[in-house]
């Protein structure tokens, strides 16, 4: 297989390279943005699996130690997902979060159906709910309350450009 270079598309208008270096800048800002806000979450839930790096670098940041995930299934492929997007198990005990300000962290709002799901399940249950992403496109159904950068083009995240490694048994 020939090894792909996560920053061949630097040059590209259509494309977003998010490197990981860049992405430590990027989630700190955005946990600076959050605290500026003067709102403090008591847990961060990651919308796995773009949004876990996110939601971890975002706790440590923001002094948060109580970190959640909740499942969600929207893509299926590269520009292919489902009708609509769908919880998986396991899934966040919401008894857990009654009450609680939660932050709720993704990689991107591009449709924004998936973020709109999480936060509306969990709204039902804690004390409030705001988003975070590090891209918001302008697409989106919803407006993150919290986004790093907003932008149209395609994104390559370091933790997804890559194919997965070799010597995987075949599913």
């Amino acid at each position: 297989m020939p090894e792909v270079n996560p920053t061949d598309a630097t040059d590209d208008p259509n494309r977003e390279v998010l490197t990981w270096e860049r992405f430590g800048e990027a989630t700190r800002e955005l946990a600076e943005t959050v605290a500026g806000d003067e709102w403090r979450p008591d847990l961060v839930v990651a919308v796995a699996r773009g949004g876990l790096t996110v939601a971890g670098a975002l706790s440590y940041a923001l002094g948060v130690k109580n970190c959640g995930a909740i499942n969600v299934e929207f893509y299926t492929g590269v520009d292919a997902r489902l009708d609509v997007p769908v919880v998986l198990p396991p899934s966040l005990d919401l008894v857990d979060v009654t009450g609680l300000n939660v932050l709720v962290a993704d990689d991107v709002a591009d449709t924004g159906h998936t973020l709109r799901l999480v936060r509306e399940v969990l709204a039902q249950h804690v004390a409030e709910a705001r988003t975070a992403v590090l891209y918001h496109k302008p697409q989106s159904v919803i407006a993150p309350d919290y986004a790093w950068k907003r932008t149209d083009a395609w994104i390559n995240f370091p933790w997804s450009t890559l194919p997965p490694v070799a010597g995987l048994p075949p599913r």
